[in-house]
């Protein structure tokens, strides 16, 4: 069971942060009245010349590949049935609701004619990587939702309708599986078709497999730092015995990963580049050196792997491996063949801090008035404690 909180926040810290949420938020009202009112072209850096900056690289890029621990974590649970790891599972599938949502709002924020974004629902193109990926982020949005329904359900004790969702949970976990590899991966499939644009360090026909696995990793890193952050607000230890795992597969994950990248430039001759470093060499190492050789360095030696202030320093360096990763694809890697540097506005930064603030609130509600955390001795409705278990299963998703 988790130890309640040791001592609640100072009072000055909770009116320091409330008032730099509320100001936040209300910079991110003042640009969302000036983006609607006025156009893209008043309120942001965009330009035919680069027409997708910050509020693709990272509200959407970034926003869904940090979401890449529910289909890792639904899968391990509910395929693989290792149910030590669903007292984690509810908070990590609120996460990856969450944001796929603000992804989806921040779509509406960089279309031109944000109305049109019903368009691939109605006009069928095949053929388009992002008709497939407008469709998988729909349909897994819908998956999360009925995953996290029994929750919501449980909380209105409505249980004979999450009794029905949970009868229905591994077609609804093999569906998520299928989705999130498929948009995963097709996120790198839309920058295969500029291979004169985007900068050798980048570019490579590999890329829809280098965004799926960066996903993957980083997601388990984001599953970690939700814990940490979780923990610290609502007074909850970190689940070591459960976190320590996700870690471990983080740093082989993020291992391959970064041996096959490097594989890949050597073959390429990229790493040549690097004989006379420039600006995207820099760049490149920096992303290298966050997403790849800190945290699978750090998570390489067991001290490090069993301490929580270890474990959150790791995946906290995954994490921003990531957002490096997908701001040097959308953005460094095709600076050179646009002939001009991009520096988001003021006006892009508030609203992607505006939609990260409310991401923080949605969750700090949903986790004060839902169930979110099962105590770890709690059991399952309809399903019997196991006696011959220390701990008793927790509630399923």
């Amino acid at each position: 069971m988790n130890a309640a909180r040791p001592a609640s926040d100072p009072p000055g810290a909770v009116r320091f942060w409330r008032a730099v949420f509320a100001l936040v938020v209300a910079a991110f009202a003042v640009a969302t009245v000036l983006r609607f009112g006025l156009g893209l072209g008043a309120v942001t850096n965009l330009s035919d010349r680069f027409p997708w900056g910050l509020w693709i690289g990272f509200d959407v890029l970034c926003g869904v590949g940090l979401a890449a621990g529910a289909f890792t974590l639904t899968a391990v649970v509910h395929l693989l049935n290792l149910r030590r790891f669903e007292p984690i599972l509810r908070s990590t599938v609120l996460t990856a609701l969450l944001g796929y949502l603000l992804v989806i709002v921040a779509l509406l924020f960089d279309l031109g004619q944000p109305w049109r974004i019903r368009h691939p629902l109605v006009f069928r193109n095949p053929h388009s990587v992002m008709f497939e990926v407008a469709w998988c982020v729909m349909l897994y949005t819908t998956v999360l939702a009925f995953e996290f329904a029994p929750v919501v359900f449980e909380r209105l004790s409505l249980h004979t309708l999450g009794s029905v969702l949970r009868a229905v949970s591994t077609p609804l976990v093999i569906a998520g599986v299928i989705l999130s590899t498929l948009h995963q991966s097709s996120l790198g499939s839309l920058y295969l078709i500029v291979p004169e644009k985007l900068h050798p360090l980048w570019y490579t026909p590999l890329l829809p497999l280098f965004f799926f696995m960066s996903a993957v990793g980083a997601g388990l890193g984001m599953v970690v730092l939700e814990s940490w952050l979780s923990g610290r607000a609502f007074g909850r230890e970190l689940e070591m015995d459960l976190l320590e795992p996700l870690a471990r597969a983080m740093a082989v994950v993020l291992g391959v990963y970064g041996l096959l990248r490097l594989i890949v430039l050597r073959r390429a001759g990229a790493l040549a580049r690097f004989a006379d470093p420039g600006y995207e060499e820099a760049m490149f190492a920096v992303e290298l050196a966050l997403g790849v050789l800190l945290p699978v360095g750090l998570l390489a030696l067991p001290r490090v792997r069993r301490s929580g202030r270890g474990l959150v320093v790791a995946a906290f360096l995954a994490v921003l491996g990531l957002v490096a990763n997908r701001l040097n694809v959308s953005v460094t890697g095709m600076e050179a063949a646009a002939g001009a540097r991009y520096l988001p506005s003021v006006m892009e930064v508030l609203v992607s801090l505006g939609l990260v603030a409310l991401g923080f609130a949605l969750f700090a509600f949903a986790a004060r008035w839902l169930p979110v955390f099962p105590e770890r001795g709690a059991t399952t409705p309809g399903r019997r404690a196991e006696t011959a278990r220390p701990v008793a299963e927790p509630v399923e998703v």
